[in-house]
């Protein structure tokens, strides 16, 4: 070739590749970035009249779009329906990219490309499940067999359920496809724990955990991308050995989340996670995650153990399986491994129970120890069984699960033997539809069983939440009554004969509320002890203490003793710290007998500390309020009201004999109030402010006798 030829070839090549990238460019179909959607027509509501500018109102935190805006079918919430229509464009590129996110239903939800008014491809979104995330990740359709056709693209959204939504931005034709990816990692367990890097409010996205190719674990989680807030916890304990593949959809280019996976030996800065400033120190809270509800109370060879409603992977709810933890006085708490997991994506471990078989009735035992049996709800079956012969650590389901399901809403099953006719009962909440009356609907469905397996329905009580719990106690003068109580601890009492509760009083208040109506709660969905050692009836109630931005979220009240009291209303429940909460006593002031009056001394004025028991027996005399403030928190008994109250919550609390008696507990994380000879039980998530210690005690309008002033510093329960 002459060099004429060179140059002239040369100068030929570039110009082709010229021609070629001006040819490959992109070009925007929308990027909704506009005041309005443009010559894009909507129908119905659910795209409102214009692009959202990002996250939409009681939105989960949208991500992922590109430029001022998206296209949306949040607008009014999920329950809101619509399409959004483009205008014709000509098929000129190979592919068609575009961000989406929302929910998963392509039949209801998700965009399409038409042509000649026929539906050529589809996608939708990525959520189908609780969890998840609002981020936007790309994906494309393989248009180049289309080339040259006029086509339309519609966003649809005819789903009104959770995640009926869709999300849409930045759809371009391209040469080039874009495609958010999944992503995984696979190792070889050889430590007892991996550890995953989580981000408070970063985008979700779904797991899965395989173990030699089987999928076993599936959650949610803000898997941080480069620095993590902190780490979650996977238990890899039974798996040593064996290869281990954790999965992930649409990480971001450059992501560090699989890269920072850690396998340890045993979890790092415990001491420094139970010390946090946020965290309870007299109760229990898990270590990391999120956790709710108390479930499957039992009293075991020497342990009490508590199962409880967690997300490990998450500081806000969902992936909702059962933790664990042991104590054997309840009130140093042991965490322990994970008891049931979810046995596919679309399931969780909802709210259930425990007992001990302790004459095998259902044939499960093997070995010296006790067989623990737990019922709980699976959120894609229904009300389950499964047992352990380990102490709790390892658990097998019930083969024929599930052994109740409901026509329509029902969870919650709660376990007792009936010894009177020798058989099992479950209580469990039903959400009756064809009950004519609408105020019975909601109640408690009684199954019986003789051996934990075949159940046959009894009976139907109305009037009742989630969360059930059924048990007999003693009155003063040795008559027994059954309680009937549910999530919000309000209760009848009345008569059950193992087929049905015959109530014998209306729905008695509960927890903060003896005799008056509810003002307040902070405690729910609590749950008694089977198996109790001495016969005490023993309550834990899920202690809602909010700690944004921390590791954990969450812990359980304080256990209580329940009994019958009669008073001149009839009979009613009471709550009293179990005396096992004495041993967290590291210093004692008994300040004895004291008269206050307005102007008087402060007998509390020497005294200072972070965590604390009060006890105190009060005349009010002539007094109109005796008024604590304990670390900036005010406890103030109004005597003409008859009434006591904790910062700006209230209730009644009539005087027993004349005098007001108070037990207090302040923790790091809140009050807990007993009063009334424990008529009166408010349980406050309350943060008191951690550099105020002082006390005080006075007297308002009078003159109050004190007869009983005890206080006591205690120690954490974590020590």
């Amino acid at each position: 070739m002459t060099r004429q030829n060179q140059i002239a070839a040369l100068f030929l090549c570039a110009c082709s590749l010229s021609y070629a990238a001006y040819a490959a460019d992109d070009i925007t179909i929308a990027n909704f970035d506009g005041a309005d959607y443009g010559a894009w027509k909507t129908e119905g509501t659910a795209f409102g009249d214009k692009p959202a500018p990002g996250t939409l109102p009681t939105q989960m935190n949208v991500t992922g779009f590109v430029g001022a805006g998206l296209a949306s079918s949040f607008h009014g919430g999920d329950a809101t329906t619509g399409k959004l229509i483009s205008p014709p464009f000509v098929i000129e590129r190979n592919f068609i990219n575009f961000l989406i996110g929302g929910g998963k239903d392509e039949a209801k939800l998700g965009v399409r490309l038409l042509i000649d008014g026929q539906t050529v491809r589809t996608a939708t979104g990525p959520n189908d499940r609780e969890g998840g995330s609002e981020q936007l990740n790309w994906t494309n359709w393989n248009v180049s067999t289309l080339k040259g056709k006029s086509a339309l693209i519609e966003i649809y959204d005819q789903s009104t359920g959770g995640w009926g939504h869709i999300s849409l931005d930045n759809i371009t034709q391209s040469d080039t496809p874009k495609q958010s990816g999944p992503a995984q990692r696979v190792i070889t367990a050889t430590q007892p724990w991996l550890l995953l890097p989580a981000k408070n409010g970063g985008p979700g996205r779904h797991v899965t955990v395989s173990v030699d190719g089987k999928p076993l674990r599936f959650f949610g989680m803000a898997l941080a991308d480069e620095e993590p807030d902190w780490w979650a916890e996977l238990d890899l304990s039974q798996w040593q050995g064996k290869q281990v593949t954790i999965a992930t959809n649409n990480l971001p280019d450059g992501s560090k989340a699989l890269e920072q996976l850690q396998q340890v030996t045993e979890i790092p800065n415990q001491a420094q996670t139970y010390n946090d400033p946020a965290r309870g120190q007299l109760r229990f809270s898990s270590r990391v995650g999120w956790l709710n509800d108390p479930n499957g109370l039992v009293y075991s060879q020497g342990q009490y153990h508590l199962f409880y409603q967690h997300n490990p992977y998450g500081a806000g709810g969902g992936n909702t399986l059962w933790g664990h933890a042991t104590s054997p006085d309840m009130v140093h708490w042991t965490q322990q491994p994970i008891a049931l997991y979810p046995i596919s994506p679309s399931d969780q471990v909802w709210s259930g129970s425990a007992v001990v078989d302790k004459n095998n009735t259902s044939g499960w035992k093997t070995g010296p120890n006790d067989l623990i049996v737990a019922a709980f709800t699976s959120t894609s079956r229904g009300e389950c069984i499964a047992y352990s012969n380990d102490k709790g650590r390892t658990w097998t389901q019930y083969e024929s699960n599930p052994v109740v399901t409901h026509k329509s809403d029902g969870r919650d099953p709660r376990l007792l033997w009936h010894e009177p006719t020798k058989q099992w009962v479950m209580a469990v909440y039903n959400d009756d539809t064809t009950i004519k009356e609408s105020s019975q609907r909601r109640g408690v469905d009684f199954y019986t069983s003789p051996d934990l397996k075949k159940w046959t329905y009894q009976s139907h009580s109305g009037g009742y939440w989630e969360c059930a719990d059924l048990f007999e106690l003693p009155l003063e003068n040795g008559q027994k009554k059954w309680v009937l109580t549910d999530a919000s601890s309000d209760y009848r009492i009345g008569h059950f004969d193992g087929k049905k509760f015959i109530p014998e009083t209306p729905l008695l208040a509960g927890m903060a509320t003896p005799q008056g109506a509810a003002p307040w709660r902070g405690f729910y969905a609590a749950q008694t002890f089977s198996n109790e050692p001495k016969g005490r009836r023993i309550q834990i109630g899920w202690f809602q203490s909010h700690t944004n931005g921390k590791p954990f979220n969450q812990s359980m009240s304080l256990p209580n003793i329940l009994k019958l009291k009669t008073t001149p209303l009839g009979p009613r429940l009471t709550w009293t710290p179990v005396p096992e909460l004495e041993s967290l006593r590291a210093q004692t002031h008994h300040l004895g007998k004291q008269t206050l009056v307005e102007t008087g001394p402060n007998p509390l004025a020497a005294l200072k500390g972070e965590l604390l028991e009060l006890r105190a027996e009060i005349d009010p005399g002539t007094a109109n309020e005796i008024k604590f403030n304990l670390r900036g928190i005010e406890v103030i008994y109004n005597a003409s009201r008859s009434e006591i109250s904790v910062g700006d919550k209230h209730t009644f609390a009539p005087l027993q004999k004349g005098k007001l008696d108070l037990t207090i507990y302040i923790d790091r994380n809140g009050i807990d109030l007993y009063a009334c000879n424990g008529l009166v039980f408010m349980a406050m998530p309350i943060y008191p402010d951690a550099n105020n210690q002082a006390l005080s005690l006075s007297a308002v309008g009078g003159v109050a006798k004190v007869s009983r002033l005890d206080v006591y510093n205690l120690k954490s329960s974590w020590k």
